[in-house]
């Protein structure tokens, strides 16, 4: 029988502990910890993610703050906002929401962010720190959640082979460091590997993380190994959602009234009572994300 991970129970833990800590800051610096997110243009999804951030701010004691420029803004004027939370005092750290409109330098701007302020974990110094294991550095939340949800759900890391499939910036690369650092051999995977399933197979942990729905399935999944689902893909094709949720009403319904079902990068029915253990989409890796954010704010707060 395949274990689920479920992440909300994790991330509810997580923010109760974030909370009390939060309040033990105010009570002795006079002020909350303080969180900024830069948003540029009105792009829907970007505006969704930074209300969900300002909730989930609120929620623990944190004062949210956001900033929004046109998406006419020029280069100039971003590096200036971006200045001004650099030197303002209750702002323990921000973040620029991505993606950026075309005409912005996202890697210009992002390494303008002071390190000690990059929440997001993605300036280079922060990304140096990772990899050498120097402590003070602050790491991208989703693998720093997923590696709170393998933690506190006892899953036994040390010398153990992990494979990663995707290596993008954001999770992949910064996911393997952090499982190099759990003493687990690492091996990361992309679009030009050679006999993917076969290197999965080889996996006791494996990582999905390449935002393609349902590509992983039961020949990539060694019997008994854990599965981390990080993708979250919307898919709107009656067919694809056919083959990953067969016979299932709910999804089908869903796929009627909002025009997309929510699907993970694997093929969760194929390998459910293979693997042993899974995490779901939606409520795998998800409700972490966010959470870990959090922690970074926090973490900034008490070491400025």
């Amino acid at each position: 029988m395949t274990r689920i991970l479920a992440g909300k129970p994790i991330a509810d833990q997580i923010r109760a502990e974030v909370a009390t800590r939060a309040a033990a800051f105010e009570k002795q610096h006079g002020r909350p910890p303080g969180l900024a997110a830069l948003l540029v243009g009105d792009d829907p999804a970007s505006r969704v993610y930074v209300s969900t951030k300002a909730r989930a701010c609120a929620e623990v004691g944190i004062a949210g703050r956001t900033v929004t420029l046109p998406a006419t803004a020029t280069q100039a004027e971003l590096e200036a906002a971006v200045d001004a939370l650099n030197r303002d005092p209750e702002i323990d750290g921000f973040l620029v929401q991505l993606p950026l409109p075309a005409h912005l330098d996202t890697r210009r701007v992002l390494e303008r962010i002071a390190p000690e302020k990059d929440v997001d974990g993605f300036h280079p110094v922060n990304v140096g720190r990772l990899w050498s294991g120097e402590p003070g550095g602050l790491v991208p939340a989703t693998p720093a959640g997923v590696m709170e949800l393998l933690r506190r759900s006892e899953i036994e890391l040390a010398g153990r082979r992990a494979v990663i499939v995707g290596r993008s910036n954001i999770v992949g690369k910064p996911m393997a460091a952090l499982l190099l650092a759990a003493h687990c051999t690492v091996t990361l995977c992309h679009s030009r590997t050679r006999d993917l399933a076969g290197v999965c197979r080889e996996a006791d942990l494996l990582v999905a993380a390449l935002g393609r729905p349902g590509l992983l399935g039961r020949e990539h999944v060694r019997e008994g190994a854990v599965v981390i689902d990080v993708g979250v893909n919307r898919v709107d094709d009656p067919a694809l959602v056919e083959r990953l949720f067969p016979g299932d009403e709910a999804r089908r319904t869903r796929l009627a009234e909002k025009g997309y079902v929510l699907a993970g990068d694997v093929d969760q029915v194929a390998i459910e009572g293979h693997a042993g253990a899974l995490t779901p989409v939606p409520g795998g890796v998800g409700p972490l994300t966010v959470t870990m954010l959090l922690v970074n704010v926090l973490q900034a707060a008490e070491r400025r």
